[in-house]
């Protein structure tokens, strides 16, 4: 038996070349990696649309005046409601109430007063509420 004895020989330089281009590639991966990947959204980083707080806004009915009342928090609108309702305003339109709890439902599952439906029997009610939830979310939006 006879055994024959191999030298290899390994040039330091190319060692360190190969090392220092191996990095490289790694490197160029993982950034490629990181570019390429979707952005997940986080709560935490999403604008605030609106100051928290309960906004109001008047709507004037002949000697009467009625507030709508907004509540929200930095994100959503949380609820749709009057405040000060008289009796007398009451009797005189009894689909007030009726077209404030279907507007402010929709209002809140939507997020928004665009594209809300009302009844033809209550339509000039309903935009004038709509109007006055407008104007409580004006002043309720974050600058």
């Amino acid at each position: 038996m006879s055994a024959k004895t191999k030298i290899v020989v390994l040039h330091m330089k190319e060692m360190i070349y190969t090392l220092v281009f191996a990095g490289l590639g790694i490197l160029l991966i993982l950034l490629l990696i990181f570019m390429f990947l979707p952005k997940q959204r986080d709560k935490s980083t999403e604008t605030m649309k609106y100051v928290a707080g309960v906004y109001t806004s008047t709507i004037q009915f002949n000697d009467s005046t009625i507030d709508v009342q907004v509540a929200v928090d930095e994100s959503r609108i949380e609820s749709v409601s009057l405040v000060n309702l008289d009796e007398a305003v009451t009797t005189m339109y009894p689909l007030m109430e009726s077209a404030v709890e279907n507007l402010a439902d929709q209002i809140v599952t939507k997020q928004s007063t665009e594209n809300i439906s009302y009844s033809e029997d209550n339509q000039y009610t309903s935009m004038v509420i709509l109007n006055a939830v407008d104007d409580a979310l004006k002043k309720a939006a974050a600058e």
